[in-house]
């Protein structure tokens, strides 16, 4: 089998079936859909996790898979990192969520494949845990409270993961309001020509020599305005409501 275009999202010996909900919801946030469970200490499926994860359940729980051992989940594994905050006495390259995933994402560019492991909420991953990896991820985080939960380790590195793919600019999701929509040309040139015509009618446009220079600034500043739909309607009442009032 061709390796996945993703790291594995292993979760060594997870304690709260809501903690495996939430880090799911957290994978699918950033593409990521492998999730491996390393004797759960609930056992599993787990309810709990499945009505935390909504709609990550179907893509990411439903298709995770349980091991006995962190050797068997990572067998088609070629390079891990093992998160942790705690310093330890093994010599390993230690990265940032930032650097690491950098590092992943060209191992995958060569065809290899890589894995990310969350030890258990309470205490975090054993030294014989983080042996088995290749390098070691801590997030650089307040020094006198450096503990994070399991969800926010995974979305950390998910987002370091996808963050070269992301959209520059947050998107509106879904459709928009018709009103929060960018005005058309159309409706900009009406409401010009609405301003235009009550404002003639006011002797705004005096002496008459200037009234040209006069409409082709004002028409500019118009179409200069970013305008919505729901913005010209505004100006279009504004203007008759004052009409009406010096009628």
């Amino acid at each position: 089998m061709a390796p996945r275009m993703e790291p594995a999202i292993i979760l060594v010996r997870p304690q709260m079936g809501e903690n495996i909900g939430a880090a799911a919801r957290a994978m699918l946030n950033f593409g990521l859909t492998d999730m491996r469970l390393v004797a759960p200490r609930d056992g599993w499926p787990n309810p709990r996790a499945v009505a935390m994860a909504s709609g990550a359940a179907g893509r990411v729980l439903d298709r995770a898979r349980v091991f006995a051992t962190l050797a068997e989940a990572m067998a088609d594994v070629d390079y891990a990192y093992a998160t942790t905050a705690r310093g330890r006495e093994l010599t390993k390259p230690v990265l940032t969520p930032a650097t690491a995933m950098a590092d992943a994402r060209q191992r995958h560019a060569q065809g290899g494949r890589t894995a990310i492991l969350f030890g258990p909420e309470r205490a975090g991953l054993e030294n014989d845990d983080v042996a088995r990896a290749n390098a070691i991820i801590t997030v650089p985080v307040n020094p006198d409270f450096p503990s994070l939960n399991l969800a926010q380790a995974v979305l950390l590195n998910g987002y370091e993961w996808a963050r070269e793919s992301l959209p520059p600019e947050p998107a509106p999701h879904g459709r928009r309001p018709d009103g929060e929509a960018p005005a058309t040309r159309i409706e900009i040139e009406k409401l010009a020509d609405h301003y235009e015509e009550r404002l003639e009618a006011a002797g705004f446009f005096f002496p008459a020599e200037k009234a040209p220079a006069m409409k082709l600034t004002l028409r500019n500043l118009w179409s200069r305005l970013p305008l919505t739909r729901a913005d010209t309607r505004i100006f279009h009442g504004m203007l008759r409501q004052l009409v009406r009032r010096a009628d």
